[in-house]
């Protein structure tokens, strides 16, 4: 079997004979019932792969879809003037970058369906080139933007600065005013949009981007797109039975017990209510190809961005998780608020673990073992940089009178308020009870903590009803 590993083109990956995981059901149903959507998801989840799809299908190519569940619902295989801009890749941290890609795009299009004069505003000009392309086909455009986040994430927190007019700005505030600009288009050309999807990683609030146009869709948390990216349990036995049996024979271990170690170490994402189970493709992909189960996501790169924001938050890291929230208080991530739970939820280190009908909280916690042993060694990483004391003669205590293991155990306590891997220890715990009445008792009781991730989630002090 042939595993599409950094590949995120659908065309080469049905052409080249990879394994496809079939989403186009779902896809099929987006397209028909909605025009502007959102989708945040966590990097290297599948978002690159769902555009590719959906520019394929726009472009009429029947051919590619051919044994696909979308071969038996599409009748008519339309082609439509489809615009895609992708915003991985590039290094935004350098002034004028944004700009010229943005600007670049532009022309680029101009060049095939026409420029007015009458426009200076970049987002005037691809409102004139969709209205044009839509003269030209007869067709409404489609526009796919992947990664929308990722000018604004490369310097968020960073404090660079560039000159404009013999003022300098943060290029941060720069990035914002440029994309919001240009995202404008889709308010101004709403008569000539079919479809639009913004994927990324998070979702930004107040000073936003998407103040500029029409509020999209955002089918983040919606149920019924929830496995839109990912892999699914059903879908993990479907495809790739061979696959687990070939682990499960290098590893000497039956293929019961191999789903089992695969379930604890990449499964338990949940992006709704419905809480279906979600494996991360990227690190299953990995595993069954090098016939190793190993840390794949976290060591394909750390989320510079998430490290900044860690590093200067004032949150306790020890609160953050195993509590029920509200979903305003993760979902949009408001740049003017120090908060980090909604970048360290979006970003695929906790996921909804518990739904409470009643009082519409979820409970968040780490997916998983390898998200847990990540996120932990990202925090360890920062943890252990030597800091710079305020006086010179006393130095850092988290890296100069502090071994490696010393050093880590105390993290782990200041986060998780437990015990390093592997010992236990008793602490009393204040929980609450509800009692017959209703009402809240406190008790008091010993219970034991190991450092091992219990993939099922605790009792929440915040559940009683």
């Amino acid at each position: 079997m042939k595993y599409p590993i950094g590949i995120q083109s659908f065309d080469q990956i049905i052409e080249d004979g990879y394994v496809y995981v079939d989403k186009t059901g779902l896809i099929y149903q987006l397209i028909k019932e909605g025009k502007i959507y959102f989708l945040s998801r966590p990097r290297r989840f599948g978002k690159s792969l769902l555009v590719s799809t959906l520019k394929c299908y726009f472009q009429g190519r029947k051919e590619l879809f051919k044994g696909l569940a979308i071969d038996k619902l599409e009748t008519e295989w339309a082609e439509y003037p489809v615009f895609h801009i992708d915003f991985n890749g590039t290094d935004f941290t350098r002034s004028g970058k944004l700009e010229d890609i943005v600007e670049g795009t532009v022309s680029t299009w101009e060049k095939e369906y026409g420029r007015t004069e009458e426009f200076e505003d970049i987002g005037k000009r691809f409102a004139y080139v969709l209205q044009q392309a839509h003269k030209r086909y007869g067709r409404w455009c489609v526009v796919l933007i992947d990664e929308y986040d990722k000018p604004i994430l490369d310097v968020l927190d960073t404090g660079y600065t560039t000159t404009i007019d013999g003022k300098e700005r943060l290029l941060e505030d720069i990035h914002r005013e440029i994309l919001k600009g240009f995202y404008s288009t889709f308010k101004l050309a709403d008569e000539d949009l079919q479809f639009v999807l913004l994927t990324g990683v998070t979702k930004f609030s107040q000073v936003s981007v998407f103040s500029g146009f029409n509020q999209p869709s955002d089918i983040s948390m919606i149920q019924k797109y929830e496995t839109l990216c990912g892999i699914t349990q059903e879908e993990l036995e479907h495809y790739f039975a061979g696959s687990i049996h070939e682990l499960a024979e290098t590893d000497g271990c039956t293929d019961e017990e191999m789903k089992t170690r695969l379930k604890h170490r990449y499964d338990g994402y949940h992006f709704s209510r419905r809480m279906t189970d979600v494996y991360n493709p990227f690190s299953l992909l990995n595993a069954f190809a090098y016939q190793e189960i190993k840390d794949y996501w976290f060591s394909s790169g750390t989320p510079t961005y998430l490290v900044r924001l860690l590093n200067h938050t004032q949150e306790d890291l020890n609160e953050l998780t195993g509590r029920y929230y509200r979903p305003e208080e993760f979902v949009d991530y408001k740049a003017d608020v120090e908060k980090p739970l909604p970048m360290i939820y979006q970003s695929g280190y906790l996921t909804i673990k518990d739904y409470n009908l009643r009082r519409g909280t979820f409970l968040l916690d780490f997916p998983n073992n390898e998200v847990k042993n990540g996120f932990v060694s990202m925090v360890a990483s920062s943890y252990l940089k030597p800091k710079e004391s305020v006086d010179s003669s006393s130095p850092s205590p988290s890296s100069n009178n502090l071994d490696g293991d010393e050093a880590i155990r105390r993290m782990w306590l200041d986060m998780r308020g437990s015990t390093p891997p592997g010992s236990v220890k008793e602490r009393k715990t204040s929980i609450r009870r509800c009692s017959p009445s209703g009402s809240h008792q406190r008790l008091s009781m010993v219970q034991p903590l190991r450092g091992s991730f219990n993939s099922q989630p605790a009792p929440a002090v915040d559940n009683c009803l």
